[in-house]
């Protein structure tokens, strides 16, 4: 690490300790060459989650876009916000373990209808409506349908 008064490249950590959210390590260090102490942190190093897109476009994985999408599907619903933010790491969760640093978006689709069929039905048919692009009331009653029967199965 380079010391920010003498330029050295030597130092010693003098102490170590993780920050409030855990995470990064803030280390105090002390230059060898000019004695003099500063701070610095050390964060976990991620590759970034692409999306792929159905025009075929790649655009980094937005956590925020994707949460409020769903809130968006919640709108007047009883689902707390608390609950959403769970969800949301759930898919991400499941994203970062499945070892591919691409997820088509058709995909995160998916995973958000899961999660979102868990938390409240009406939002799962108002985010599948717009999702899958329900071109008429026909499509929309049997998405309805499936729902009910699997509800009473």
């Amino acid at each position: 690490m380079k010391c920010p008064f003498c330029g050295g490249f030597d130092s010693k950590v003098v102490d170590s300790r993780p920050t409030e959210d855990g995470e990064r390590i803030r280390r105090r260090r002390e230059c060898i060459g000019c004695g003099k102490r500063f701070t610095t942190f050390e964060v976990v190093e991620t590759t970034p989650i692409m999306v792929k897109k159905k025009d075929g476009s790649i655009q980094a994985f937005n956590r925020d876009k994707l949460l409020n999408g769903m809130i968006k599907s919640c709108e007047k619903r009883k689902v707390s916000r608390e609950a959403l933010e769970k969800a949301v790491d759930s898919i991400e969760y499941r994203i970062v373990n499945s070892l591919k640093n691409e997820i088509s978006s058709m995909d995160l689709g998916e995973m958000v209808m899961e999660e979102l069929k868990k938390l409240d039905e009406v939002a799962y048919v108002r985010f599948a409506s717009v999702y899958r692009q329900f071109s008429d009331i026909n499509t929309f009653m049997d998405e309805l349908t499936q729902l009910l029967n699997k509800k009473n199965s």
